[in-house]
């Protein structure tokens, strides 16, 4: 039987609207592990993500309610969170 990890996944503003929903539980199977596995899985799973991700406009990542990079190691039942980038005035 596959180890899967398993994440809760929520998106924020534009890229809700993008994506299309509030937020999913996501499986990953084994060797995906990292915030750059998740990116890459939701884009191969789900094609307005990749479009998100193909138009190169920047997306803030959050694991645990911490800003994280593409190299941060995900565990099982994290939270993950995507957004755009904050703009003030």
């Amino acid at each position: 039987m596959p180890d899967y990890t398993v994440l809760n996944i929520h998106y924020f503003a534009s890229i809700r609207e993008i994506v299309g929903k509030d937020s999913e539980h996501l499986e990953l199977p084994s060797g995906a592990s990292t915030v750059k596995d998740l990116v890459e899985h939701l884009s191969t799973v789900n094609p307005a993500f990749k479009s998100l991700v193909d138009s190169e406009k920047k997306i803030l990542v959050a694991v645990n309610q911490t800003v994280a990079d593409e190299s941060c190691m995900l565990s099982k039942n994290d939270e993950v969170a995507f957004f755009p980038p904050m703009t003030g005035g």
